[in-house]
C-alpha cells in the first residue's frame, strides 16, 4: 500500500526545491515553511514505508527486501539500466534518521537564518535538493542511480558551504573563505567520484548490470573474476573515501565549516558524509568477497580516527572541533565495517558459521554507530550555531561562562559531549564500545590479524583523545571565566532553534538503548544459509541480556570507560578548575606538536605541493594541446577559409571581358579534359 510510493520520498523535497525557487519570496519565511512541509512528508511516508516493511512478508521470511523498477534506458549489447526502489532493513534505517534529522534542521533553520532576507529562499531551495539527493541515494535499486543522487548532494554541499561567499574572515585565510572552502570540498570529493565511477564501468562489464538484485546474487558473484570484484571495490571505496573524508582526503570536510552551521549539521548529520559509509554498507556482499580489501578498509578507518582526533585537541574553532570530531568518528563506522567483513570474508572461506556470525557483529556495530552517531552529531552542530548566534564568533577563546546565559543550550550540548565520549549508557557508549570489540575479535584471526590489534589501539587512544577535546570545547564555551564575546551575546536562543536542540537531545541520550529491543536483528547482515544470499535483517535481536553481559564482562569495556573518564577529567582540569587566568591553556603553543597539529600535520602544503608539482605541469601540458593543437586546426582551416575567399574576391572585378576570358578558358579546360578522358577510356 505505501512501499509502492517509496519514489516518492525523494521525488516530494523535489518538487518543493523547484516550487522555493520559483515563489520562495512569495511565501511565508521565504519558502522555509515550505521546506519544513517537503521534509514533514518525506519523513512521515518514510515512516509509513519503513512500518509497512517491517510488518510485511518480504521482510518476515520473504527474501528480506522489496524492490521495483522500469526501465530507464538500454545500451547495445544488452546492457538495460532501470529507475526504481530498494527497500531493506538498511535503508530503513537510513531513512529514519536522515528525513527526521533533516526536518529538525529545517525547523531550526527558521530562527538561525532569520537574518538572510530574500536570500534565504536559496537557501531553503538547495537543502530541500540536498535532502532530495540523500534520500534518493538511500532508496535507489542500482549503482547508476546511487551515482546521480551521490553527485546531486556533491553539486549541493558546494552550493551551501559557499553560501556566504561574499563574506572574507579576518585575516582572510583562504581555510576560512566560503567561496575556496566550497571549490576545495568539491575538487577533492571529485578525486573519490571519479574512483567510484571508475567502480561502476568495471561492474557494468564484469556482471553486465547495475542493480542490486543482479549484483548480489551469489551465482553472479561465483561466476564472474574474483580480481575484477577485488578491483570493483577498492574503486568503490576510493568514492567513500572523498564523500566520507577519510585518509587521505579528509582535510576538505573542516574547510567546509564557512558555510552556514545548518548546513554543516545537515552535511555532518543527516546527509554528504553519510554517503559514503552507506556505500561500503550497501556494498558489502561484494567488499566481502576479499579479507584483503576489507583489511585495507580497517586500516583506513583507524588511522583516519586517530588522525582527525589529534588534530582536533588543541583547535579554537568551535565548528571545526566538531567536523574533525566527525572524520574521526566516521572512521570508526569504517574500522568496524572493514572489521567485520575481515571476518565474514574468511569465515565464508572456511565455512565457518561462528565467524560469519561475529562478522555480522562487526557489520551491526558500525550501522549502529552512524545511527547513534547522526543524532548527538546534529545535536551537538545544531548547539554550537545556537551558541554562534548568540556569541557572534566561532572563537572559543572568546567565550566562556556561558552556562549562565544559554541554560538549554549548555544542558543540551553537555548531553551530546558526553554521548560522543562514549559516557556509559549514552548513546555513544553502546556503539562505540561494540565497534572497538569487533576490532578486537577480528584481531584472533587470519595471518594479518595483528593489523587490527594496532587497529583497536588506535580506536582506544582516540576514545580518550574524543572525551578530551570534547569537555576541553564544552569548557571553554560554558564554564570559566567570561570572555569577550560572552559579554556581549544576546542569552539564549528562540524557540524554533532550541526546540529542535531538546528533541535531538532525548535521541543522543536514548537511540542506543534501542540495541537492547531488537534494532540489531534490522542492521546486521549475513548470507542466507541455504541461497547464499546476503540479506540485510530479518533477525531476532539478541536482546538486552545478551548485550549487557557482552560488554560489562568485557574487561576492555572498562578500560574505554576508564579512559573517557580521565579524558573529561583532564579537560576539568586544564579549561575549567583552573582556569582562573583564562589565557593560560588556551593560548598558543610554541612546541612543534602543538604547531604540528594546527598545520593539520602539514597536509594542506601536502595537498598545494603535490597539485603544483604534478597537478599544474599537467594542466599546462593541456591547455598548450587545448591551444596549439584543437585551437589551431580550427583556427587553421578558418583560416584557409578566409584565405580562399580573400584570393577568389579578385577575380570579382566588374569587367565583361574579364568574364567572358575566364568563361572561354573554363570550356577549353573542360573540353581537354573530356579528350583526355576519350583517351584513357578508349584505351582501357
Amino acid at each position: 500500500m505505501f512501499i509502492e510510493y517509496t519514489w516518492l520520498i525523494p521525488v516530494i523535497p523535489l518538487i518543493f526545491f523547484v516550487i522555493i525557487g520559483l515563489t520562495g519570496n512569495k511565501t511565508p519565511k521565504e519558502g522555509g515553511l515550505i521546506a519544513i512541509i517537503g521534509a514533514l512528508a518525506s519523513f512521515v511516508l518514510s515512516v509509513l514505508v519503513v512500518y509497512e516493511f517491517l510488518t510485511g512478508p518480504a521482510y518476515n521470511g520473504g527474501v528480506g527486501y522489496v524492490t521495483d523498477a522500469v526501465t530507464w534506458f538500454s545500451i547495445p549489447g544488452g546492457f538495460t539500466l532501470t529507475l526504481g526502489y530498494y527497500v531493506d532493513g538498511l535503508t530503513c534505517v537510513m531513512l529514519m534518521f536522515s528525513s527526521l534529522i533533516s526536518l529538525l534542521i529545517f525547523i531550526y533553520s527558521i530562527g538561525y537564518m532569520h537574518d538572510q532576507g530574500k536570500r534565504s529562499r536559496r537557501y531553503f531551495a538547495e537543502v530541500s535538493l540536498f535532502l532530495a539527493g540523500m534520500l534518493g541515494l538511500i532508496i535507489s535499486n542500482n549503482y547508476l542511480m546511487t551515482f546521480v543522487f551521490w553527485e546531486i548532494m556533491g553539486l549541493c554541499s558546494y552550493l551551501l558551504i559557499g553560501f556566504w561567499s561574499f563574506r572574507h574572515p579576518e585575516g582572510d585565510a583562504a581555510s576560512d573563505n566560503a567561496a575556496s572552502a566550497a571549490k576545495k570540498a568539491f575538487i577533492v570529493t571529485r578525486l573519490g567520484d571519479v574512483s567510484f565511477m571508475g567502480g561502476l564501468f568495471v561492474l557494468l562489464y564484469a556482471f553486465q548490470s547495475l542493480d542490486y538484485v543482479n549484483l548480489f546474487d551469489p551465482a553472479a558473484i561465483a561466476a564472474v573474476d574474483t580480481n575484477l570484484i577485488v578491483l570493483a571495490t577498492l574503486l568503490l571505496f576510493g568514492g567513500a573515501i572523498g564523500k566520507s573524508a577519510q585518509f587521505p582526503l579528509q582535510d576538505w570536510l573542516p574547510d567546509a565549516m564557512a558555510g552556514p552551521t545548518t548546513v554543516s549539521a545537515l552535511i555532518h548529520a543527516a546527509t554528504m558524509v553519510k554517503a559514503g559509509v552507506y556505500l561500503v554498507a550497501r556494498s558489502y556482499p561484494l567488499f566481502v568477497q576479499s579479507a584483503d580489501v576489507m583489511l585495507l578498509v580497517g586500516l583506513i578507518g583507524g588511522i583516519t580516527a586517530i588522525l582527525a582526533a589529534s588534530m582536533a585537541l588543541n583547535n579554537m574553532n568551535i565548528k571545526k572541533v566538531l567536523a574533525y570530531s566527525t572524520i574521526s568518528q566516521l572512521g570508526y563506522m569504517i574500522m568496524a565495517l572493514g572489521a567485520g567483513g575481515y571476518m565474514m570474508a574468511i569465515g565464508m572461506k572456511e565455512g565457518n558459521a561462528a565467524l560469519i556470525a561475529a562478522g555480522a557483529a562487526g557489520y551491526t556495530a558500525g550501522v549502529f554507530h552512524m545511527f547513534n552517531h547522526a543524532f548527538f552529531k546534529a545535536l551537538l552542530f545544531l548547539g554550537s550555531g545556537s551558541v554562534i548566534h548568540s556569541c557572534g564568533t566561532e572563537d572559543m577563546r572568546e567565550m566562556g561562562g556561558l552556562g549562565k546565559k544559554m541554560k538549554w543550550t549548555s544542558i543540551t550540548m553537555l548531553i551530546g559531549s558526553m554521548s560522543i565520549a562514549g559516557f556509559p549508557f549514552f548513546s555513544g557508549f553502546w556503539s562505540k564500545d561494540l565497534v572497538l570489540e569487533s576490532v578486537m575479535k577480528a584481531s584472533e584471526y587470519g595471518p594479518e590479524g595483528y593489523i587490527f590489534m594496532i587497529i583497536w589501539i588506535l580506536g582506544v587512544v582516540t576514545a580518550f583523545m574524543t572525551a578530551f577535546y570534547m569537555f576541553r570545547m564544552w569548557y571553554m564555551t560554558f564554564a570559566g571565566p567570561k570572555g569577550h564575546a560572552t559579554e556581549h551575546s544576546h542569552g539564549e536562543s528562540p524557540s524554533t532553534m532550541t526546540v529542535p536542540l531538546m528533541l535531538l537531545s532525548i535521541f543522543a541520550f536514548g537511540s542506543g538503548f534501542l540495541i537492547l529491543f531488537g534494532l540489531d536483528g534490522i542492521i546486521t547482515i549475513s548470507p542466507d544459509s541455504i541461497t547464499g544470499a546476503f540479506i540485510v535483517g530479518m533477525h531476532e535481536g539478541h536482546g538486552a541480556v545478551h548485550y549487557i553481559e557482552e560488554l560489562f564482562t568485557n574487561p576492555y569495556t572498562y578500560l574505554t570507560i576508564v579512559l573517557a573518564l580521565l579524558g573529561i577529567y583532564i579537560a576539568y582540569l586544564m579549561y575549567s578548575k583552573f582556569s582562573v587566568n583564562p589565557g593560560k591553556f588556551n593560548k598558543e603553543g610554541e612546541s612543534r606538536l602543538y604547531k604540528a597539529l594546527e598545520k593539520r600535520w602539514w597536509f594542506p602544503q601536502l595537498y598545494d605541493w603535490i597539485s603544483w608539482k604534478f597537478g599544474y605541469g599537467i594542466a599546462k601540458g593541456v591547455d598548450y594541446f587545448d591551444r596549439n593543437v584543437i585551437d589551431g586546426t580550427v583556427n587553421g582551416l578558418s583560416g584557409s577559409v578566409v584565405g580562399s575567399g580573400e584570393s577568389a574576391k579578385y577575380v570579382q572585378t566588374g569587367n565583361v571581358g574579364n568574364y567572358a576570358s575566364i568563361v572561354m578558358i573554363g570550356v577549353a579546360a573542360v573540353f581537354v579534359a573530356a579528350l583526355v578522358l576519350i583517351y584513357y577510356m578508349g584505351g582501357m
